[in-house]
């Protein structure tokens, strides 16, 4: 694994968001893996050539807010 992206995700309240947000990441082409951790909200994201711009959309179209 090359690359990793770290987002703050504050929106996440429950394990049913930590599925939405990592399901909708697993799907942006180069992510090799998706840990999340609910107690600080933050979502960290492994794999090559990450591009932010889709990882941002992928979280936002998942229904939350990134920082």
């Amino acid at each position: 694994m090359g690359a990793v992206s770290t987002y703050r995700v504050p929106g996440m309240t429950c394990d049913h968001c930590t599925r939405a947000v990592r399901a909708a990441l697993a799907e942006v082409p180069g992510v090799e893996a998706v840990e999340v951790d609910l107690g600080t909200k933050v979502v960290t994201v492994h794999g090559d050539e990450l591009s932010d711009a889709a990882l941002r959309a992928a979280i936002e179209d998942a229904g939350y807010d990134v920082q």
